[in-house]
């Protein structure tokens, strides 16, 4: 198997610090993104989808998506395991990771492409188009993240981790969800004192130092 990666791309990382709270070391091949080497073969119809990661499995399958490699990679290495031990703690973990993709981290991820100057003619990920970055965008998706953390905080406040007491991919997924709102200057801290105590809690750990 070979993964395909860019260091810099946040949804890379997501594998990144996978791999590393695994303790596993996996072939890897950068692909330059921004030069968008994701355009061009053999990687256009290896991954139609032209985003960073993807992993081109022995037999030739080819699974894109941050989540859906870890899973992959979890099969092949349930220890220690990072989306739960038993079913209930599977469905958990599998919980958190849908509220955090559907209401935090995809929310902030297009008001970041809607704000950031490098991404203008790339809002929507892996396209090159004319479509124009949205003020409107950056906005609603601060709006929205407004809520789910809001949401998020009385639960952060009992928990030591999203998931539950241990360290889950929920928490790698939750970090880089937070990295966004601090780019875009939101003040967590101030306003969401434990989820941001949270945050610098998993901060600190090894893995995440990229």
């Amino acid at each position: 198997m070979k993964l395909y990666d860019f260091t810099l791309a946040p949804s890379a990382q997501r594998v990144q610090v996978y791999l590393a709270e695994k303790g596993l070391e996996v072939p890897t091949e950068q692909v330059n993104v921004r030069e968008g080497a994701l355009f061009a073969e053999p990687f256009a119809s290896m991954n139609p989808f032209h985003c960073v990661p993807f992993m081109a499995l022995d037999d030739g399958t080819v699974v894109a998506e941050s989540m859906s490699i870890c899973r992959y990679l979890e099969e092949l290495h349930p220890e220690p395991p990072l989306f739960g031990r038993t079913a209930a703690e599977r469905a958990v973990v599998d919980m958190w990771l849908r509220r955090f993709e559907l209401d935090g981290f995809t929310p902030l991820l297009h008001a970041l492409r809607n704000h950031l100057p490098n991404f203008a003619g790339r809002v929507v990920p892996g396209t090159r188009s004319d479509l124009p970055q949205s003020e409107a965008m950056v906005s609603r998706g601060k709006e929205m993240a407004d809520v789910f953390f809001g949401r998020v905080e009385p639960h952060m406040a009992g928990n030591g981790f999203v998931a539950g007491p241990e360290f889950t991919v929920a928490d790698i997924t939750g970090f880089f969800t937070l990295r966004m709102a601090y780019a875009l200057e939101m003040d967590v801290a101030g306003s969401w004192p434990a989820t941001h105590a949270w945050f610098e809690k998993v901060s600190a750990r090894p893995a995440f130092q990229i």
